[in-house]
């Protein structure tokens, strides 16, 4: 990770308080050009839109895939606060996201937040989503763990 990308994942930190801000719970993320320019982001809206496929990755592809070309999808980076849960990692990977930086990694945020034994999460790592054999899709994390506990808490 150099320090563009501690930016970039800082930037989605700050997306994902806003959600909180706003009632949803605490995920951002951020769509960046290979040059650098930041095309979208997005943040958590599954409470405020009762939708629970609302989630910060889901929500910025949703908004990427109409608007931002295969090309540029393909050299962009995508950086989210949290790991990639399995719907959002197959929607980042389907929309042809060339790298992924993640900041917390799914297991410490249930640790974190403790898991209800009614409604298990799906606690899967982001990589396991991916086929074995795919090149296409570099996933960097988790990064500045520290700093992305504290915005979930």
């Amino acid at each position: 990770m150099n320090e563009a990308d501690a930016k970039y994942l800082r930037r989605s930190f700050e997306v994902a308080r806003r959600a909180v801000e706003r009632g949803n719970a605490p995920f951002g993320a951020v769509l960046v050009s290979a040059q650098g320019e930041v095309l979208l982001e997005d943040e958590n809206t599954a409470v405020t839109e009762r939708d629970c496929t609302g989630h910060a990755e889901i929500n910025l592809i949703r908004k990427a895939s109409p608007r931002v070309a295969p090309d540029v999808l393909a050299r962009a980076t995508l950086y989210a606060s949290c790991e990639p849960c399995a719907m959002c990692m197959g929607a980042i990977y389907w929309a042809g996201v060339g790298r992924l930086v993640f900041g917390l990694r799914t297991e410490r945020l249930y640790a974190l937040w403790g898991v209800d034994p009614n409604d298990p999460p799906l606690m899967l790592p982001c990589r396991s989503v991916l086929p074995r054999e795919q090149n296409r899709l570099i996933v960097i994390g988790p990064e500045l763990e520290e700093e992305a506990a504290r915005v979930v808490v």
